[in-house]
């Protein structure tokens, strides 16, 4: 089961709806304690909301940004046979960092922090994409 980049993938999609969970329990009851309408919230694009309640949303935005290139890059691993034991600790390097990366933004957002995890685990990414391009070109490994 944990031989695919696949399980990597499924793992990072239920993290993500764990967090939209967890926007939706702080923001919601923020929104009532603030007494904001939601349609007046539309209509002007703010909330004006304490950050650590906007922290959770805007982790929420950040999952649904660079995780889409992780995605793509699973995808064409698993589809074009290039899956290894390295690409496979490198998928869940991407996610065990994002997942790091959420808590932090989430709870402390420290932001030299949460810049170290973005990095680490961008360079997981960017680890998958060049061996897969090295495969697809015929260098050696």
């Amino acid at each position: 089961m944990m031989t695919t980049i696949l399980t990597p993938v499924l793992a990072l999609v239920c993290w993500t709806l764990i967090v939209w969970l967890w926007m939706y329990a702080t923001r919601i009851p923020a929104m009532q304690k603030a007494k904001i309408d939601p349609q007046d919230a539309a209509r002007t694009r703010t909330l004006n909301l304490p950050p650590n309640i906007m922290w959770v949303s805007d982790n929420y935005n950040h999952l649904m940004e660079q995780p889409t290139i992780f995605y793509a890059a699973a995808f064409y691993t698993y589809l074009s046979g290039g899956e290894d034991p390295l690409n496979i600790a490198l998928a869940w390097g991407y996610v065990g960092l994002r997942v790091l990366h959420s808590l932090v933004q989430n709870t402390v957002n420290i932001v030299m922090i949460r810049f170290l995890l973005f990095s680490l685990s961008t360079l997981c990414l960017a680890g998958i994409a060049i061996q897969q391009v090295l495969k697809l070109v015929g260098a050696p490994s």
